[in-house]
């Protein structure tokens, strides 16, 4: 997707499209990779600007994880070139210029600065500006609720819960209904975009067949410091990640794990530049028939505990009586729960934060609504 441009002698000289994508990337889940993988596919190049802490507690609320954690968890994303630290959080053609950007993009929600302006309007009015569609059925305000209301009904193959179909009814719900952004709908899996986020290749001779198994649940900093721990193992490393279903998942966590549900931590998992392909629903144990069929070389688990299986046995004992179990520090003590924590924490903040932002996206909406109606 080479650009003409400008070059002595009359030849047009080919440059790459570089795309320009910015936000807060607070608790990177599916759908900022499915923004990132379609504003990556309009051009050659793309580099993301990350906000600072500073900027975002500013525009929007205190942020989950900490500007180092959230680039690096941005730079993890496969189709990410490249990013930017510290990105302004209104976009500016000043911007673009910096990084020699042609264009920028953006899903089709609305993003608002602290006193209620499009971030957008002026690459906007200078037609630098594309748009991509929001992935339906995901959103971090809709995963911030899962974790308050501590029901399991987000689970695949789990009766609906009352109070989380209240929740979803409800959620951002003001006085004058709810706005499409933020309220709750829900994710529908596809074998299309399973097939987007797959990297679809096959294991090559040479390639060292890693596998590593987990919940790999709201997909985390400590789960990529462990992925690229276990990448940097081989000179051909090919990761399998094999995540357990649901049920098996809320047997050894309780509460109301997983967070995300099988089909959210699968797109998760493969959005990850370290993973080269996911079992959906891989069995605890770490079977003689799991090692043989992906002709296992190599595999890891982190430093967190290993919950036995429902008969009481390792889930590990073959890998390890054929030598080839490895334990990897990551060097991250951050787990799924840390981050549940964060937030309960910071709860009171978050759901001021959630209201004020649905304000204001409603805000938005009637103004355009009443453009519309003056036009006509």
């Amino acid at each position: 997707m080479l650009r003409n441009g400008a070059a002595g002698g009359g030849a047009a000289a080919q440059r790459p499209v570089r795309v320009w994508c910015d936000g807060c990337y607070d608790m990177v889940h599916y759908g900022h990779s499915n923004q990132l993988r379609q504003a990556r596919a309009m051009g050659d190049y793309l580099i993301v600007g990350v906000h600072t802490d500073e900027e975002i507690a500013k525009h929007k609320g205190p942020p989950v994880f900490t500007q180092e954690e959230r680039y690096k968890m941005v730079q993890a994303i496969k189709w990410v070139d490249e990013i930017a630290p510290g990105a302004p959080y209104v976009t500016t053609l000043e911007t673009l210029d910096k990084y020699n950007c042609d264009f920028c993009v953006h899903g089709d929600d609305i993003t608002l600065t602290i006193d209620g302006k499009d971030t957008y309007e002026e690459v906007k009015t200078a037609g630098r500006y594309r748009e991509c569609k929001r992935t339906q059925g995901v959103s971090t305000t809709d995963l911030v609720g899962r974790m308050l209301l501590m029901t399991k009904a987000h689970h695949s193959n789990i009766d609906e819960d009352l109070d989380y179909r209240k929740h979803t009814d409800n959620f951002g719900k003001g006085p004058k209904g709810h706005s499409p952004w933020t309220g709750v709908s829900q994710f529908l899996q596809t074998s299309q975009k399973i097939i987007q986020f797959a990297s679809g290749k096959e294991p090559q001779p040479g390639d060292t067949i890693i596998y590593v198994a987990g919940a790999f649940d709201l997909f985390h900093i400590g789960h990529v410091d462990f992925l690229e721990k276990v990448h940097q193992l081989a000179e051909r490393p090919y990761i399998i990640a094999g995540l357990h279903f649901d049920q098996e998942v809320n047997r050894y966590k309780g509460k109301n794990y997983p967070i995300m549900n099988i089909h959210e931590r699968t797109l998760s998992v493969l959005a990850c530049r370290y993973v080269s392909e996911v079992v959906i629903g891989a069995p605890y144990a770490v079977t003689a028939d799991l090692l043989d069929h992906f002709k296992v070389t190599l595999v890891c688990h982190g430093m967190t505990e290993v919950v036995p299986d429902k008969d009481g046995s390792d889930p590990y004992e073959e890998p390890k009586r054929r030598g080839i179990f490895q334990l990897v520090d990551s060097g991250s003590n951050l787990t799924t729960d840390l981050i549940v924590q964060r937030i309960i924490k910071n709860r009171l903040e978050f759901e001021a934060r959630n209201q004020k932002k649905e304000a204001k996206e409603l805000a938005v909406l009637e103004a355009m609504k009443r453009l519309e109606e003056e036009k006509h």
